[in-house]
């Protein structure tokens, strides 16, 4: 929990992520499925990472495309680590989280990643972004928390 307070303040209370609340899917043990979060940001799509370029962050393993896009994700974590630990953000909205997202299903909204359970809920998340976003930030600490006391699992 102190990592997530911590995480909390260097953001100024956007969202933030607590140690036990990285996605890593039910079986895959890195960050996102193994996607690399910078290619999000510079290539616009999903792209699986490779241990080759792997960075561990708030006690997850993190996998990148190539050396550069670690290096950027070194050098700003925040910037390019999705919201919510990687969680669906929309469930996150509604007060709880789906483990398994779509990589695939995801939007860069105002800079900032949202992974997403699937690509019409992508969609919808997007279209209404102004109220989910928000209800989301205000979930996520509980959300995180359950995360923390294995409530999802």
């Amino acid at each position: 929990m102190a990592v997530f307070l911590l995480a909390l303040a260097a953001v100024g209370g956007s969202r933030a992520f607590a140690d036990d609340a990285v996605n890593t899917g039910y079986f895959g043990g890195v960050a996102i499925m193994g996607y690399d979060p910078v290619a999000y940001f510079t290539e616009g799509k999903a792209v699986k990472g490779s241990e080759e370029f792997s960075h561990e962050w708030l006690g997850t393993p993190w996998l990148f495309a190539n050396a550069k896009h670690r290096e950027m994700f070194i050098s700003e974590p925040i910037k390019y680590a999705p919201q919510y630990g990687g969680y669906c953000a929309g469930e996150v909205a509604l007060g709880s989280v789906t483990i398994n997202v779509d990589p695939e299903a995801f939007k860069i909204i105002e800079g900032k990643l949202y992974l997403i359970y699937d690509k019409g809920s992508a969609e919808g998340f997007a279209a209404h972004v102004a109220e989910a976003a928000p209800k989301a930030d205000r979930n996520w600490p509980k959300v995180a928390a359950d995360l923390e006391r294995d409530q999802y699992h």
